[in-house]
């Protein structure tokens, strides 16, 4: 959104923001109260807001905004970059600007919003503690802690759990499983094999040994482990 009670500093940021890629308008105001009344029913991402006008401020509207809008302030007055910075604007273009300085802060605010952004995934995505698998004409559960190692076998896969002495038998590639389990906790070590990382009890040359079971790294996959064995071991 572009509030400026002058029209051509609302035309100048208009065409601003038409051309840049990443930018929508999603509405125009000539004072802070039409701006304040549209906010208050849709929600806005970023606002481009000046500072002195009539009535309310562009300081007095950043402070009733909800948080998630952020303000990038544009005035001709440096006497309020002080002020503007007190109610944390990601940024304070100084009337005239140009494109540049315009797309300067307009990357600064796309940045800001791919951190949030890449912080919610996060707390909101965490890692997955089972899997359901189809075995034998049912949906099996499978807890991802109990899991020792994947062995693949063409378009069947069998899992090998902790003390569970014969493997549970799914139809489905080794490579779409990969891309369903946490990276943290599994690893391909071969064409064959993915091992549970926590299970390793034995590294030997090429092979891991688990539950008995000797697995070889194959040279595909060796540099990834290493640089696993590397992060896990002590240095002396």
């Amino acid at each position: 959104m572009i509030v400026d009670d002058e029209p051509m500093a609302l035309n100048l940021v208009e065409s601003y923001v038409e051309k840049t890629p990443f930018l929508e308008l999603k509405k125009k105001c000539g004072s802070a109260i039409e701006a304040l009344e549209f906010i208050q029913s849709e929600p806005v991402d970023l606002l481009f807001l000046d500072i002195q006008m009539p009535d309310l401020s562009g300081i007095e509207l950043s402070k009733m905004v909800p948080k998630e809008t952020r303000v990038i302030f544009t005035t001709a007055f440096d006497q309020y970059a002080l002020d503007g910075f007190k109610v944390e604007a990601l940024d304070y273009l100084l009337k005239p600007f140009d494109y540049a300085e315009f797309l300067a802060a307009a990357n600064k605010a796309s940045a800001w919003f791919n951190l949030v952004n890449a912080k919610q995934v996060t707390n909101v995505s965490p890692e997955k503690e089972f899997l359901f698998v189809k075995s034998e004409y049912k949906q099996v559960r499978i807890k991802l802690a109990d899991v020792l190692y994947f062995e693949g076998l063409k378009d069947y896969i069998k899992i090998w759990l902790i003390d569970t002495p014969k493997p549970i038998l799914t139809l489905m590639s080794l490579k779409s499983l990969q891309d369903e389990l946490p990276e943290t906790h599994f690893l391909r070590v071969h064409r064959s094999f993915i091992v549970s990382l926590k299970n390793i009890e034995v590294i030997e040359r090429s092979q891991i040994l688990i539950n008995n079971q000797r697995i070889t790294v194959s040279e595909q996959y060796k540099l990834k482990f290493l640089e696993f064995v590397n992060n896990n071991s002590l240095k002396f």
